[in-house]
């Protein structure tokens, strides 16, 4: 099966998830979105995720937080799209939810969080904002 954006699909089945209360969720692997789902376990929004086999094709297993039955991520939203890229200097990156949430940041130093951009002084391809 061919997708257009699979970053927007990982993101997708990780909200659907999270919608139904699943424990877990597999998604296609690749480098980039494992680095992404990575980010997102070191922030604290997911347990954990690993690399795992699924019908032959490996695929990321994510299992999914929850606070008291809700949902540890309350928004999680692409913001560059294939149709529209969306970039931005370390300087002008602005906090999301005043500090509360983080965009994630592909730069040429790896996947990371907006704050770890700023501190490092580097900018790059706003992937999504996560709330």
């Amino acid at each position: 099966m061919s997708f257009q954006d699979p970053i927007a699909d990982c993101l997708t089945r990780i909200r659907n998830g999270l919608m139904r209360g699943k424990v877990d969720v597999m998604a296609p692997y690749s480098k980039l979105k494992h680095e992404l789902v990575n980010v997102l376990v070191a922030e604290g929004y997911i347990k954990s995720c690993e690399k795992a086999i699924e019908d032959g094709k490996p695929s990321i297993k994510i299992v999914l937080k929850y606070h008291n039955s809700a949902p540890a991520i309350k928004t999680l939203k692409r913001i560059s799209k294939p149709s529209l890229r969306r970039y931005s200097a370390s300087s002008d990156l602005k906090s999301v939810k005043n500090g509360l949430g983080a965009f994630i940041i592909s730069t040429n130093q790896g996947l990371m969080t907006d704050k770890e951009a700023k501190a490092k002084n580097v900018g790059g391809e706003i992937l999504c904002e996560v709330f």
